[in-house]
């Protein structure tokens, strides 16, 4: 053995070892307290590389970020039961509240008229809890919402909205979508939405409390539909041609409560975060005629044939041993939020083309590596519980929580 290279969460520490004992140092405090890995690998004189050892490592201490980054939790405040955001080419952004009014941040101030607002049913989990941007907004001003309206029974509605200036177009509202009336049950009524790479229209739909629905492939209910611009359902849909109606924008099954997910940019690439219900939370590589399994599995258990795993999950309590098994030191019980760093940007290169995501209850943010085989590392911890993420123009990682939206920057 000529060398023996070490990493941390896969960047290099220091120079390559090239005597016994071989070893190195790490500050464990230039990086957020939390989950780590590891990494090391030898070489010999002849040039042949062995593969990497990891160790998956928690770092203690009170860390809420990395050094290097700043971590704002009053960039803005003042919202009010706040439950996703988008960004529009200007860098405003819009910020939907649960109660029905949709906000504008400009200049990294919230402006005290509302874009629009919407008499919406905001009982348990139900109002407006969803919006994203056409990918034309700088020439065609088009918003999309998912709001639960009230006019024939409880449903929740996909609307597309045409703002002017800082504020909603007069008259504008076009009814897109109505999805069949709820329960009773007030929750898991999804609301994620954003546009694929392919231009259609991605909405995430929760199984209303009823899991046996997300198996149902006649409801649109514990799925991912897909959909044109104007609301109409592409043929070539997985199950276009086998279902009717509604049931033929499904694109993916098998979902709990979808109320989050992410598209990255250029590829295309989609990840579904599922919350969980006993035992697990997940992160599901989104594929067309894709069954995540609910309610028959959750997480990394009871995957059989026909049901797609999934690409990471972490657990509601504390793994025995401790950091053991799928997740391992994450401990979290709803995950809200995901967004794709992209691989140039302001943070450091080791921060970059990752998967970043967050945790309700458990108030973190980790990241997941795409590189390294999908390992999980700590970002952030908040003193707020954040419901969605996104990265602005600015390279920084903008996390709203119900009451504010947290800057992280880099420097």
């Amino acid at each position: 053995m000529a060398t023996v290279e070490f990493q941390i969460d896969g960047m290099p520490i220091g120079s390559a070892g090239t005597a016994a004992p071989y070893g190195t140092n790490l500050d464990t405090s230039l990086y957020a307290s939390g989950q780590h890995v590891l990494r090391a690998r030898a070489s010999d004189a002849a040039g042949d590389v062995s593969a990497w050892s990891t160790a998956l490592v928690q770092f203690g201490g009170n860390a809420t970020q990395p050094s290097g980054f700043t971590r704002n939790e009053s960039w803005v405040t003042g919202l009010n039961n706040a439950t996703s955001f988008a960004q529009a080419p200007d860098g405003r952004l819009l910020v939907a509240e649960q109660g029905g009014a949709l906000r504008v941040i400009k200049n990294g101030a919230l402006l005290a008229t509302p874009f629009a607002t919407f008499v919406v049913d905001s009982s348990g989990e139900r109002g407006l809890i969803g919006i994203t941007l056409d990918p034309a907004f700088a020439t065609n001003g088009f918003v999309y919402i998912y709001s639960t309206r009230t006019a024939g029974g409880s449903h929740n509605r996909i609307s597309r909205l045409t703002a002017n200036g800082d504020v909603i177009a007069a008259g504008s509202e076009l009814t897109l979508v109505d999805l069949p009336n709820l329960s009773g049950a007030t929750n898991h009524n999804g609301g994620g939405m954003h546009f694929g790479a392919d231009g259609k229209l991605y909405v995430g739909v929760g199984e209303n409390a009823n899991p046996p629905q997300a198996q149902d492939l006649t409801l649109p209910f514990g799925k991912l539909l897909r959909f044109n611009a104007d609301g109409s359902i592409p043929n070539d849909n997985p199950f276009f041609a086998t279902q009717t109606g509604l049931a033929r924008a499904i694109w993916a099954y098998g979902l709990r409560n979808p109320f989050t997910f992410a598209v990255q940019p250029g590829t295309g690439r989609i990840h579904i975060n599922d919350v969980g219900q006993s035992t697990w939370e997940e992160i599901d590589l989104g594929a067309a005629g894709a069954n995540y399994g609910w309610p028959a599995s959750e997480g990394p258990d009871n995957v059989g044939a026909g049901i797609t795993g999934p690409l990471f999950t972490y657990r509601h309590s504390d793994a025995s041993p401790l950091g053991s098994g799928s997740g391992g030191f994450f401990k979290g019980f709803a995950i809200a939020g995901g967004a794709f760093y992209p691989a140039s940007g302001a943070f450091p290169a080791g921060y970059r083309d990752q998967y970043y995501f967050a945790d309700y209850i458990s108030q973190f943010v980790g990241r997941v590596d795409l590189a390294n085989g999908n390992a999980a590392y700590a970002f952030a911890r908040l003193s707020g519980s954040p419901v969605d993420l996104l990265v602005g123009s600015d390279g920084a990682v903008y996390v709203l929580t119900r009451g504010n939206v947290t800057r992280i920057s880099s420097p």
